[in-house]
């Protein structure tokens, strides 16, 4: 395997270097192409729009779709009847025996459950139709809460199930007490808030339904016998994983169907594989015999596309030394409705990643995945590792101001040292390497924490109403998961490459990345290369974008591909110069002979040869990792809190965060920005929130808070090097590592300036009514950070994770 240094030492190479982004021209030039704007000349796309319940929980007694059928434009009113009662296969599936059906089939179980389908010529005609389609609702007792859910008389989602626990996992050493022995032990109950994904664009899709020859796009009625294929157009991270899916749903083989991804307008874990509307979408094309499009309204995005969700008891042990001694955790994992798979991260990635950077030398971990009448839960940037950093983060900061410790301190006395490495985790993480201390002092002193520390004592002496706090955030996170990716090279007659690969990008710049790694292998300029991907048609295969796992798999992947590749050129320009394969050598895409000044032939004349003479110059490379990869960093935040309002304002925000081997900086440096400010929104302001009776409140962008370039500091990115020995690139993952450890940051940083009035943790997002009633609460000797767990979690129900998770 070629080594990571070895592959940035070469002198010039472009590796390493800050390139600007190959793609921006086609986003900033308007010729960039999303399935909204998919034009397929004379063929007429129908538009479809959902019928939707206005209520969280209800019995389905009636649908009438007459009167919307007869209405201008109207080509189909479809129901749970028309699209048959088989499941719609999902990315994830919690518990196999919790299914998902396109639309509503008895009842529904969120607002904004689907329980009609609308396809009209236009889709103001659809929209005018949906209206007149009367659905008769017999109200249910709703439960929103993911504790309140847990309770014996709460409302069940399923009946026949007997209870809303969807998925539980008992910590396989039972009732060890694992704080036995312990000199102190702290205690916090936290809140890891309910997120919505909100992307620039919302779930999309188009079907084309091909028919058998001789067929002709017909009317409503028997076009499903007729088709023999698909050509579908999805906003997904994973289109080969899609059309898997696609093909269950529908029983046609992986060859009948195409899915291509074009421009996909933002994701975040919320576009994983396909979701339920999309198995109505592809139905109602199949059924039509004609294409029919859907695109996702904003107002449907918010109601649809949630993730996070988790109430944490966490309990740490400590010694004489302010060492861990032990560990326990009991974890909550809200899935909302019909067992959303975002609920399963307290059992799977969260509890995976619950030693984060510390020696913890005895751990129990219990948790449960709950299902209320609320939107069901799926990914978002981290997708359980933010929450994993959240919980062990606070306690951690928790912990050190009640032993009268700074919090940099006890960090240190329990980071994972480097001569550590390789390591195993009590849930199987084997860590490939770390220097965590090396961040920690990195982000300290950039934050210039001691001179801020300075300040607030001067304020808090003087009684100031704005106070001053430092958060500290040291983190791990798993990416690389899964580990194989897929990469092509073609080569044409006149010398231009045409790269591919299995990763979807929608907004990182694979195109740029994978590019510099095959210009740098073979010495052309990057206007030589194109890069194509997210079309099934043409791309092999693929495992698609998520868990920042593109450059590690899809890079490595290509890397190899590229290799391949001038091994290829080096034997056709070797029978060109009629010399032996090892006295040629490619210098800037010129092949020449060693030793032998002014020989050689160009790029071009070995691409022209090898299509003269064969099929040209192709390589496909399949790339295998051995395990995951384990980024790290440490934030550290500085705030001002208004404590006669609670008002927070960001001053400061250093992020040191370490991916291992860097091959565009610029990149790097957009993924650290991006990711820290979704985590400080998520601190601060974001959160999707319900009534009693599962109503959305914030379902709106006028309610639910998103930060603007006006609410965020200049932000400060650096990075430390610690390559990984798991890819040749040396690479980890950064597309998450940022929000991983922003959130908890700027969150303790927040506690740290009241902390001095009696305030020892504030739930998130920090919002000036919570930190104002903290402070009240403190000041009448009422504030309380921890209470005991639900009673359930002694006597969890006897669930596997590992026979019900299906992915």
């Amino acid at each position: 395997m070629t080594s990571a240094e070895s592959i940035l030492s070469t002198r010039g190479s472009i590796l390493g270097t800050e390139v600007r982004r190959v793609e921006d021209p086609d986003l900033l030039l308007g010729r960039g192409r999303f399935v909204d704007n998919i034009d397929l000349g004379d063929e007429q796309v129908l538009c479809a729009v959902f019928v939707r319940s206005p209520i969280a929980h209800a019995l389905v007694t009636g649908i009438d779709t007459a009167e919307a059928l007869a209405a201008p434009g109207v080509v189909a009113v479809l129901t749970a009847q028309d699209m048959g009662l088989d499941p719609v296969p999902l990315f994830a599936q919690i518990n196999k025996r919790v299914v998902r059906h396109p639309l509503a089939v008895d009842r529904v179980r969120f607002v904004g459950d689907p329980v009609a389908l609308v396809v009209a010529r236009t889709r103001a005609q659809a929209v005018d139709a949906a209206e007149l389609v009367v659905v008769d609702y017999e109200e249910l007792p709703a439960v929103v809460d993911m504790e309140e859910a847990l309770a014996d008389d709460a409302p069940l989602q399923h009946p026949e199930l007997g209870t809303n626990v969807a998925l539980a996992v008992k910590d396989p050493d039972g009732d060890v007490d694992v704080l036995q022995g312990a000199q102190r032990v702290v205690r916090l109950r936290m809140e890891n808030n309910r997120m919505a994904t909100s992307p620039i664009e919302g779930h999309a899709i188009l079907v084309r339904p091909v028919l058998a020859e001789g067929e002709a796009q017909g009317g409503e009625g028997g076009g499903r016998d007729e088709v023999r294929g698909l050509d579908v157009w999805l906003a997904s991270q994973h289109p080969h994983v899609a059309r898997k899916l696609i093909g269950q749903w529908t029983g046609l083989e992986d060859e009948a169907v195409r899915v291509r991804a074009p421009h996909v307008g933002g994701a975040f874990g919320g576009k994983a594989g396909m979701v339920a509307e999309h198995g109505a979408v592809i139905r109602a094309a199949q059924r039509l015999g004609r294409p029919v499009r859907w695109a996702e309204t904003r107002s449907e995005t918010m109601l649809s596309m949630s993730s996070r969700g988790q109430v944490q008891y966490v309990e740490l042990g400590l010694d004489e030394q302010a060492r861990i001694s032990g560990l326990r955790a009991r974890v909550v994992g809200d899935c909302g409705a019909h067992a959303g798979y975002g609920g399963s991260y307290a059992s799977g990635s969260t509890r995976t990643m619950s030693e984060g950077s510390y020696r913890i030398p005895r751990l129990r971990y219990d948790a449960l995945s709950v299902m209320t009448n609320t939107a069901p839960t799926g990914a978002f940037r981290g997708a359980g590792r933010p929450e994993a950093a959240a919980m062990l983060e606070r306690i951690m900061d928790h912990a050190a101001r009640e032993i009268g410790l700074a919090p940099e301190e006890l960090r240190r006395r329990n980071f994972l040292a480097p001569e550590d490495f390789p390591h195993e985790t009590k849930f199987g993480a084997r860590y490939d390497t770390g220097d965590y201390a090396k961040a920690l002092d990195a982000a300290l002193e950039a934050a210039g924490v001691e001179q801020v520390r300075a300040e607030q004592a001067r304020r808090r002496e003087a009684g100031e109403s704005l106070q001053l706090g430092v958060g500290i955030a040291s983190y791990v996170e798993i990416t690389g998961f899964g580990g194989k990716e897929y990469a092509g090279i073609r080569v044409a007659a006149d010398g231009h490459l045409t790269v591919m690969a299995g990763t979807s990008a929608h907004g990182q710049g694979h195109a740029t990345t994978f590019s510099m790694l095959v210009a740098d292998q073979l010495g052309l300029p990057l206007e030589r290369i194109s890069y194509v991907q997210s079309d099934t048609a043409v791309v092999r295969s693929g495992g698609g974008t998520g868990g920042a796992r593109s450059v590690q798999l899809g890079g490595s992947a290509v890397l190899g591909a590229a290799v391949e590749l001038r091994e290829q050129a080096t034997q056709v320009a070797a029978d060109l110069l009629e010399v032996a394969v090892q006295d040629v050598e490619l210098v800037a895409g010129h092949f020449g002979v060693r030793g032998v000044p002014g020989s050689g032939v160009t790029w071009e004349q070995v691409a022209a040869q090898a299509h003269e003479t064969g099929d040209g110059l192709s390589v496909d490379h399949d790339f295998r990792q051995d395990g995951a990869t384990f980024p790290f960093g440490t934030h550290v935040c500085v705030v001002e809190v208004d404590v006669e309002t609670g008002h927070v304002q960001l001053l400061r925000h250093v992020a040191v965060d370490d991916c291992g081997t860097v091959i565009n900086p610029l990149l790097v440096r957009g993924q650290q920005q991006g990711g820290t400010v979704q985590g400080i929104s998520q601190a601060l302001w974001e959160e999707f929130r319900y009534d009693e009776s599962g109503q959305p409140i914030t379902s709106t962008f006028a309610d639910y808070l998103l930060p603007s370039t006006a609410d965020v500091v200049q932000l400060d990115t650096r990075l430390t090097a610690t390559p990984t020995d798991r890819n040749p690139l040396g690479a980890k993952g950064i597309g998450e590592a940022a929000t991983v450890g922003s959130t908890p940051a700027v969150q303790n940083a927040v506690v740290d300036a009241v902390a001095h009035l009696g305030v020892r943790h504030i739930d998130l997002p920090c919002t000036p009514e919570r930190v104002w009633a903290a402070i009240q609460e403190a000041a009448r000797g009422q504030h309380e950070p921890w209470r005991e767990p639900p009673v359930i979690f002694e006597d969890i129900p006897d669930f596997d994770a590992q026979d019900d998770v299906e992915v």
